[in-house]
């Protein structure tokens, strides 16, 4: 018989200042390194470019909430947080 494995499971996040950290909470966003754009973990737009096996994965980071990825300096994804795109949009 073997024993459960004592040490919890820890995800990658990054933090409001860019860098990345271990966190025992799974992420609520995702996000894509390269243009600097974050969004829901279910949007149909990341899962098709993961889907294409095309580097995607190795630019994917987590974030723990929106105020994280904002001050981090990501954008919303206009296809899975159209709203917030929109509101981002008109201010910059």
């Amino acid at each position: 018989m073997t024993s459960p494995d004592p040490t919890p499971k820890l995800y990658q996040l990054v933090g409001p200042d860019g860098t990345r950290y271990s966190s025992p909470d799974k992420g609520t966003l995702g996000g894509y390194r390269k243009e600097r754009r974050y969004g829901r973990l279910d949007c149909k737009a990341a899962r098709r470019a993961l889907a294409t096996g095309r580097g995607y994965e190795q630019q994917r980071v987590f974030f723990a909430d929106e105020a994280a990825a904002i001050a981090a300096g990501y954008r919303p994804c206009a296809v899975c947080m159209p709203e917030a795109y929109k509101a981002w949009k008109t201010k910059g």
